[in-house]
């Protein structure tokens, strides 16, 4: 999950429904709102708290 730039692609695989509110929180501020929608975000420690928290929901690549 290194960046060489900087940046990482995020794509929720795994649908919120169910989960936890923190969770679903979390995925909000990712900014990811739809099952396999992808962005790209900056690779900061903010991010990579959310992402660890909601891991087995993502899918994360380096860009």
């Amino acid at each position: 999950m290194s960046a060489g730039n900087g940046r990482l692609k995020i794509t929720l695989v795994k649908s919120v429904s169910g989960r936890l509110a923190a969770h679903k929180a979390c995925v909000a501020g990712l900014g990811l709102r739809r099952t396999h929608q992808s962005i790209e975000v900056n690779d900061t420690p903010e991010n990579r708290g959310m992402i660890n928290k909601v891991n087995y929901l993502l899918k994360v690549e380096g860009l």
